[in-house]
């Protein structure tokens, strides 16, 4: 068997172009169970016009049949949230080994008063949310919409050099998540290790585990 050759990332990178900016998020896809109820919820309770639809029984990057209507919603920068409709009025299943809080899109609002307003808004056409949370930098609600895709509205309060800051310091700490979770590796298959890794530090003391 002839050995495959592998080019070092630092050779690789000296002959390729520097990366293109990425200016901002163009859209998000998921897949909706029902296209007008996805429009209601989004047009018509958080806001956000309908913008562009896209029609075809065949998918364009992979070419298998599969007939669809592809819908996006736009934000106030330009960016879009968008779903596909597959004719079927099945929604995307949940993720077997993921909670239903890790998944989720952000979008942000100017103020704590637009989280409450839109808290009301929501609680009015008989949407459970929760909040307002505080994780100190930002406050947030939290809901899902009719397709099970959990939510998040977020008032910033860090300012650009609050979070400039706060970057000064993030390598190092995911370094050092990252050299904790080899030696994890290496003690659960060795037998040491029965759980999940905790990070190295805990930046929200004020919630604790209740017994």
């Amino acid at each position: 068997m002839n050995a495959v050759l592998k080019s070092s990332p630092q050779a690789v990178g000296s002959t390729l172009p520097a990366p293109a900016p990425i200016h901002q998020l163009h859209h998000y896809a998921y897949r909706a169970k029902d296209a007008e109820e996805t429009r209601h919820f989004y047009e018509d309770i958080l806001g956000l016009p309908l913008y562009h639809i896209i029609q075809s029984d065949v998918v364009p990057s992979t070419g298998e049949y599969c007939p669809y209507t592809h819908f996006f919603f736009r934000l106030q920068d330009g960016s879009f949230i968008a779903f596909f409709d597959l004719g079927n009025d099945e929604a995307a299943l949940p993720s077997p080994n993921t909670p239903a809080w890790v998944n989720h899109i952000s979008f942000r609002v100017d103020s704590q008063q637009d989280l409450r307003d839109m808290k009301a808004r929501l609680e009015a056409h008989g949407i459970d949310v929760l909040g307002i949370t505080d994780h100190h930098i930002f406050h947030s609600i939290y809901f899902f919409d009719p397709n099970g895709v959990r939510l998040e509205l977020t008032a910033q309060f860090a300012d650009e050099f609050q979070m400039l800051q706060e970057s000064k310091t993030a390598h190092a700490r995911l370094a050092e998540w990252t050299a904790r979770k080899e030696q994890w590796r290496a003690d659960r298959a060795a037998g040491r290790a029965a759980g999940a890794l905790k990070p190295q530090q805990n930046d929200r003391p004020e919630f604790v585990k209740k017994d």
